[in-house]
């Protein structure tokens, strides 16, 4: 069996490393929450961070902020 040489790259594209595909773009929403009794608005990923869920004040009780773009549907 003869071993055939491999060939060097000589122009620059082939000198580039094949790219891999990669992750798909995922878009991270954060949950936007308000305290109930003093306001303080906080997002999902600084909830999880805490061994509680618990606000600033002490409450335990959260409404979930809705976000200010309205979507319109238009009827069939």
């Amino acid at each position: 069996m003869s071993e055939e040489p491999l060939e060097t790259p000589t122009t620059p594209s082939e000198l580039e490393t094949p790219t891999t595909p990669s992750e798909p773009a995922t878009e991270k929403f954060d949950v936007i929450y308000k305290c109930l009794r003093c306001g303080t608005t906080v997002t999902n990923t600084e909830l999880s961070r805490l061994p509680e869920i618990k606000c600033i004040c002490g409450f335990r009780v959260f409404n979930k902020v809705r976000p200010p773009i309205v979507k319109t549907v238009s009827a069939i």
